[in-house]
């Protein structure tokens, strides 16, 4: 008889140690250790002496067919998953809790599933009558779609087993999913990996393609062991702001198709509606005319997209000033900042600096560098920038503007939505660059150029006004005095 073996497994990582400690020094988190029975369902003795089956070899110059595809009937779910869900492919989808993940699955199961394809969704967190609601919520009550609320793996891959191999199946979610082969309890490590490990070898064996989601942590990472992301084929990432309406998907990992396209929606009453141009949405509410805020021309994958950046720089009484970014790379801000004081002269060691992406994009391109330093230096002088100009480069640690790619379609997308001037680096004005786009271009070469054309627009906000008293209550909050 198997004795039992206890061990201690890290939750966030899966690293497993013989006794509790606090922090895991595999991922360095702190209290995600919990106590789990490693026991397998067969003995060491036992699979030690099971003899391997052979199985055929082939050669580098055999055939090989392209992997059908099978569309999903949104045009933005499918720009992301390369072209539509190969044959036996499993993607996990992760995403704050409410974004939208499950109506998103729902809307393109009921489309594939009007078109013909056999469609299973298996629910474990809700039942079979919530499912309902929410498609009758959508309008897509007559859908086709075969619902279950079921948590067993092997109860699950046994009914799917019978009859015509789904297409594709729907697992909501992968944390509540659990096996008999493991003595764990649903949602450890243990029990997500091997759960995982099912329902990829049942999806590899049948051709039919899965769809697995997944929880995520308070980082934003998608919570459970990180081998799980590797064990499968795509890793999608559905993102947005509760209080925003756009929500943006995102592809972290696709075998695939790339990794750099989004796809963006807009949550209505009616559930997630595609969004064409993303663009002419991200700057319907612009401020025009405000200091401090700047249009970076930007690329997210083969798409174009221009979105506004907004930067406050404000006097601060810390001894340490405040670094806030939302929607970019921190360190990409502390880095344009140094550039800024080292060569530039602009000091901002004594102020605070917020800077923000506005409509809940997350930029990832270093192009936005001039864009970013164009909105901090605006705020800093309080100086209007030109409201039908869009900013595009990458500063060097030296102050130089460098080049970036694709700069005709960047310049293309300014020119449909009505934009008459783009500031970019000096070595992307020759050629098609910018002859055929109908701009007025202004070449910088350096980063101290641009920040001398936008100081000479206005001046510094403290010399409008006396300084303030040290200690003293801000104007803004004297209001709420009796």
């Amino acid at each position: 008889m198997a004795k039992n073996t206890l061990s201690f497994v890290c939750q966030n990582c899966g690293a497993a140690y013989n006794r509790w400690q606090g922090k895991c020094e595999s991922c360095g988190e702190w209290n995600t250790l919990a106590e789990e029975d490693t026991t397998g369902s067969v003995p060491v003795s036992i699979r030690s002496k099971r003899k391997g089956r052979t199985f055929a070899l082939e050669s580098l110059s055999g055939k090989t067919q392209d992997a059908p595809r099978l569309s999903s009937g949104m045009t933005e779910l499918d720009r992301v998953t390369g072209g539509g869900f190969v044959r036996g492919s499993v993607l996990l989808v992760g995403g704050d809790p409410g974004i939208g993940k499950s109506t998103l699955l729902t809307q393109a199961t009921s489309m594939m599933a009007r078109a013909g394809h056999r469609i299973v969704y298996i629910s474990g967190e809700e039942a079979v009558a919530q499912v309902r609601l929410r498609a009758e919520r959508l309008g897509l009550s007559d859908a086709p779609v075969q619902l279950a609320a079921e948590t067993s793996v092997e109860d699950i891959v046994s009914t799917l087993s019978e009859g015509a191999v789904p297409r594709l199946i729907v697992i909501d979610s992968i944390q509540t999913m659990w096996t008999d082969t493991v003595e764990s309890a649903p949602g450890t490590v243990t029990q997500v990996r091997a759960s995982a490990q099912a329902l990829i070898r049942f999806a590899k064996k049948t051709g039919a393609a899965i769809i697995l989601v997944g929880h995520v942590t308070k980082d934003g990472q998608i919570a459970g062991p990180r081998v799980v992301e590797h064990m499968v084929d795509a890793v999608l990432s559905f993102e947005g702001e509760g209080s925003q309406q756009f929500r943006i998907l995102r592809a972290v990992k696709n075998r695939f198709g790339p990794t750099d396209e989004i796809g963006v929606f807009e949550m209505s009453g009616l559930g997630l509606r595609e969004v064409t141009n993303p663009s002419e949405l991200f700057l319907s509410e612009r401020d025009l005319g405000t200091p401090g805020t700047a249009v970076f021309a930007g690329i997210e994958g083969t798409r174009p997209v221009l979105v506004e950046l907004q930067a406050l720089v404000a006097p601060t009484s810390l001894g340490t000033p405040r670094r806030a970014v939302v929607g970019w790379d921190q360190s990409r801000l502390s880095m344009v900042l140094a550039v800024l004081e080292a060569h530039c002269g602009v000091k901002l060691s004594g102020h605070d600096v917020y800077l923000n992406v506005a409509g809940g994009l997350r930029i990832h391109e270093p192009a936005a560098d001039m864009a970013a330093a164009a909105a901090l230096v605006s705020s800093l002088v309080n100086a209007q920038l030109p409201t039908d100009a869009v900013y595009f480069g990458e500063i060097s640690l030296s102050g130089v503007i460098r080049p970036v790619a694709q700069t005709p379609a960047r310049l293309k997308e300014a020119v449909k939505l009505g934009f008459k001037r783009a500031v970019l680096p000096e070595s992307a004005r020759g050629g098609d660059a910018g002859g055929d786009a109908g701009l007025s271009l202004n070449a910088i070469n350096s980063l101290t150029t641009l920040v001398a054309e936008i100081a000479a627009r206005g001046s510094r906000r403290g010399e409008q006004s006396p300084p303030a008293e040290k200690n003293a209550t801000p104007a803004r909050f004297r209001r709420g005095e009796g």
